[in-house]
């Protein structure tokens, strides 16, 4: 047997013990060689696997979203050469997700971008400016990123125990330190029972980063965590019949999507884009944006600060766009609820997103 047959048989396994499926939707879609093209085949098979999800008529036992921590972030990157406003950041608001779903081996709790807000400070782009502001840097970190919950206070929050979450993911790894959540061997896991869901081709990455990469991953942020605690995907995946994880690469080679199925329909979560706006421009009423949009013809507007696939992140945001549909609050936007979603202050101004999904929450929470 080869080495690659087994490791795919190994991974089959695994899925099948945790009750994973892989969905085929887009396997063929990102392959033909006219950029057009592949972008109408990701459009369809979006098209048909948001029908497939609605048709399987199984929503989430519950998801809430929660506010963590307001970060800056440089407006070049996330409103990519589309807006006209002057100040040089925004912040985006980085939010924990906990959806809790009925899978094929039973009632299962994920925790979506639960980010160690102390750790991902080493993130060297985000200490190399904390770090600029020299002897004023305390008082500029509380104006800068303030914190709204760490995880531990969210989850008491939610009303649920370390012990109960069985995955944790993350669209992709940039600033994620995962040591705390997962363990290591002279580290106690702090879920002890979870295991991380991530695309093989973003662990790989970020194992192996090069230079353009490095000031956007937490050094070390990967170091010494069991394999045990890893499920590798090589596709898309269906968790149960209503949470997915989708594939989505560009920002990052190894991105993925969360959707989910919620009574107010499909919600997909990613940092492929940072507002409403970004998957709606020409509804958009941030300076700039919607003219970008008609002048352009770009139907997304792309979180760019490291651009490893700038086409193939346009494609995954149509998709992503695709997949949610319309909001039912204003049919203008879409159901996508970002990761880090921007987020309207008074010391950066002119940025206020035409549309805010804010914190959701639905459903009932079951306990251990």
């Amino acid at each position: 047997m080869t080495k690659a047959l087994s490791k795919l048989n190994k991974t089959s396994i695994q899925l099948e013990e945790e009750g994973i499926r892989r969905v085929s939707f887009f396997d063929e879609a990102r392959f033909d060689l006219s950029p057009h093209t592949r972008i109408e085949k990701v459009r369809q098979a979006s098209k048909d696997f948001r029908d497939y999800m609605l048709n399987l008529d199984k929503q989430a036992s519950f998801y809430q979203s929660i506010d963590l921590i307001r970060v800056p972030y440089p407006t070049r990157y996330g409103l990519l050469n589309a807006s006209k406003v002057i100040s040089p950041f925004m912040h985006i608001m980085n939010r924990l997700f906990v959806v809790q779903f009925e899978s094929p081996t039973g009632l299962k709790t994920l925790l979506f971008s639960p980010s160690d807000i102390e750790a991902n400070g080493e993130t060297p782009f985000f200490k190399q400016l904390n770090d600029g502001w020299g002897p004023i840097a305390k008082p500029m970190e509380k104006f800068m990123a303030p914190v709204y919950h760490d995880v531990e206070q969210a989850l008491e929050k939610v009303g649920i125990k370390p012990k109960d979450i069985d995955y944790i993911s993350y669209d992709h790894l940039h600033t994620q330190d995962l040591r705390k959540w997962l363990g290591t061997e002279n580290t106690p896991a702090f879920f002890p029972n979870a295991k991380l869901l991530v695309m093989e081709q973003e662990w790989i990455s970020t194992s192996s980063l090069l230079p353009p990469q490095q000031a956007w991953y937490c050094p070390n942020g990967i170091t010494g965590i069991n394999s045990n605690k890893i499920i590798l995907l090589d596709s898309s995946v269906m968790l149960g019949d209503s949470v997915a994880l989708v594939q989505t690469p560009g920002h990052t080679e190894g991105n993925h999507s969360l959707v989910v199925n919620t009574p107010d329909g499909l919600y997909v979560t990613s940092e492929n884009g940072v507002s409403a706006d970004s998957y709606s421009p020409l509804h958009s009423s941030i300076a700039g944006i919607s003219e970008y949009a008609k002048t352009t013809g770009m139907e997304v507007i792309l979180n760019g600060n490291t651009l490893e696939g700038g086409l193939d992140q346009y494609i995954s945001m149509v998709m992503e766009k695709t997949i949610a549909g319309p909001s039912k609050r204003d049919p203008n936007f879409c159901n996508v609820a970002p990761s880090s979603e921007l987020t309207s202050y008074w010391g950066f101004p002119g940025l206020r997103p035409s549309f805010y999904v804010g914190e959701l929450k639905y459903g009932q929470l079951t306990s251990n």
